[in-house]
C-alpha cells in the first residue's frame, strides 16, 4: 500500500506555527518579488482569492478583508519541510520526497496493521512535533493515493484527515467523484481533449481502451490508467537525478533601459547558475540568455528575444559562464526598450567528474581551485562577499520582500523570544 502525505497550505501553515494569531484568519503567501499568491489559507480561498492571483490586482480585497500577506520565506519553509520528512521516515524506510510539502510512503509488510489508525498516529505526531497539519491518502497505487489524499482534504470532518481506498467499491466511488481535470498526471490539454469525447471523470477515463490511451497519451497515460484501475506500475523514486537545466530569472522592480545595468543583471544571474551547478557537481555546455520588455505597457515598444551560446568546453566557472552570457546579451540587446525581465539558463549538463574533454581547448585548471575557494569563503562569510568586476560591487541585489517574516529556525538572531 502507498500513502501520500501532503502538508495543508504548507507555506501558510509554516507562518502560523510561529504566529498563532494568524489561526482562523485569511492568510496569503506571495511568490518571488511579492508577485502572486502561491499559498492561501482556507479562509483566503473562501474569499475567492485564486492560486496565482497577482498581488497588485487583489490589493483592495486584501485590505477590505484584512488578509494577512507575507513574502515567501523559503529558508524557513525548507527547514520545516525537512523536519516533517524526518518524522515520516521514522514510520517506514520506503519514502519518496515528492516536493517540499509532499511525500509518498510505501508500506511493505504491514498486512496485519490497521493502516488508517497507523496513519492517524503519523498525522498526530507530525502536528505535535512541528505544528504542521497534514492530510493522508492511502491506496494500492500512487495515483489512487493521490485521489485518496484529495478526498481526505475535501472532507476533513468525515475523514479526520486520513482516507483509505482498500476496496473496489471505494475505488470506483472515488473515481466517479473526481473530475478528469483534477487527476494527477493529466494536464490541461489532455483534460480538454478528454472532455470533448465525454470523458468527464477519472472513472470515465478507466473505461477507455488501452490502445486509444497509448496512441493519444503515450505510455505515460497508459500507466496512469493502470494505476487508477488498481494495478501498481509506478514505484517510489528514491533518488532524484540532478537537474537537466538550471535557470536564474528575475523580473525587475521597475523597468531598465541602460545596457550596463542589464549586463550587470545577466552577469549576476550567470554566476548564480554557476554556483548551483557546482552544488550538484555538474558542468554545462551551453548558456541561454533572454530579455523581455514589459508586456503590460502597451504604449511602449514591445521586444523579447533570446540566444543560445555554446561554450568551447564543459564548465562551471563563474568567469566563463558570465563571459558567454554577456556575449549573448550583446547580440540580442536593443536600445530604447524598457526591459522588465531577464534571465540565464545553463543547459547541456554533465558530471564535473566525468565529462567530455576538448582536444584543442580546455578550461584553465586554475579555475577549479579558484571556484572551490570562492565557494568556501561564500559559505563561511555569506553570499556576495566575492564578486566579478562585471557585477555591481556596491549593491547587493535582493528580491522584493516587503512582508517577510523572521527566519525563526535558521538564524540565531531571529529565533523566537519568550517573554
Amino acid at each position: 500500500m502507498f500513502a501520500l502525505i501532503d502538508c495543508n497550505n504548507f507555506y501558510v501553515s509554516c507562518e502560523r506555527v510561529f504566529n498563532p494569531k494568524l489561526n482562523n484568519k485569511p492568510v496569503v503567501v506571495l511568490s518571488n518579488n511579492d508577485g502572486c499568491a502561491i499559498s492561501r489559507s482556507n479562509e483566503a480561498k473562501a474569499l475567492g482569492i485564486p492560486m496565482g492571483a497577482p498581488a497588485f490586482k487583489y490589493e483592495k480585497i486584501f485590505q477590505k478583508n484584512n488578509v494577512q500577506v507575507f513574502s515567501s520565506n523559503f529558508p524557513l519553509y525548507g527547514d520545516m519541510s525537512s523536519r516533517v520528512m524526518s518524522i515520516l521516515s521514522k514510520f517506514t524506510p520506503n519514502i519518496e520526497i515528492y516536493s517540499i510539502d509532499e511525500a509518498f510512503l510505501k508500506f511493505e509488510g504491514f498486512e496485519n496493521y490497521d493502516l488508517e489508525s497507523h496513519c492517524q498516529k503519523i498525522k498526530n505526531m507530525v502536528f505535535k512535533w512541528t505544528g504542521i497539519p497534514i492530510s493522508i491518502g492511502i491506496a494500492p497505487t500512487k495515483a489512487l493515493a493521490k485521489v485518496a489524499n484529495r478526498i481526505s482534504k475535501k472532507f476533513p470532518n468525515q475523514t479526520k484527515g486520513v482516507y483509505l481506498i482498500n476496496s473496489k467499491e471505494k475505488r470506483i466511488k472515488a473515481l466517479k467523484w473526481l473530475n478528469i481535470g483534477d487527476v494527477w498526471g493529466i494536464g490541461f490539454r489532455h483534460a480538454k481533449r478528454l472532455i470533448n469525447i465525454r470523458i468527464n471523470t477519472a472513472y470515465d477515463f478507466t473505461s477507455l481502451e488501452d490502445s486509444w490511451v497509448r496512441k493519444n497519451m503515450s505510455v505515460v497515460g497508459l500507466r496512469l490508467k493502470k494505476e487508477l484501475e488498481g494495478k501498481s506500475v509506478l514505484d517510489l523514486e528514491e533518488v532524484r537525478s540532478p537537474k537537466k537545466a538550471i535557470a536564474t530569472t528575475r523580473s525587475f522592480e521597475g523597468t531598465i533601459t541602460d545596457y550596463e545595468k542589464i549586463k550587470e543583471r545577466i552577469s549576476t544571474f550567470a554566476i548564480c547558475c554557476a554556483e548551483k551547478l557546482r552544488s550538484q557537481n555538474s558542468n554545462c555546455n551551453s548558456i541561454y540568455v533572454f530579455v523581455r520588455s514589459n508586456k503590460f505597457q502597451k504604449n511602449k515598444t514591445q521586444y523579447r528575444n533570446g540566444i543560445l551560446m555554446t561554450t568551447p568546453f564543459s564548465t562551471n566557472s563563474n568567469m566563463i559562464i558570465s563571459k558567454y552570457a554577456v556575449k549573448g546579451l550583446k547580440k540580442i540587446f536593443k536600445k530604447d526598450v524598457n526591459y522588465k525581465k531577464a534571465g540565464t539558463i545553463v543547459m547541456g549538463l554533465d558530471s564535473s567528474n566525468n565529462h567530455q574533454l576538448n582536444l584543442f581547448k580546455n578550461e584553465d585548471p586554475k579555475h577549479k581551485c579558484l571556484m572551490k575557494t570562492i565557494d568556501f569563503i561564500q559559505k563561511k562569510e555569506g553570499q556576495s562577499k566575492i564578486k566579478l568586476a562585471s557585477q555591481d560591487l556596491r549593491k547587493r541585489w535582493k528580491m522584493k520582500q516587503e512582508k517577510l517574516s523572521p527566519n525563526y529556525t535558521c538564524k540565531v538572531d531571529e529565533i523566537i523570544k519568550v517573554k
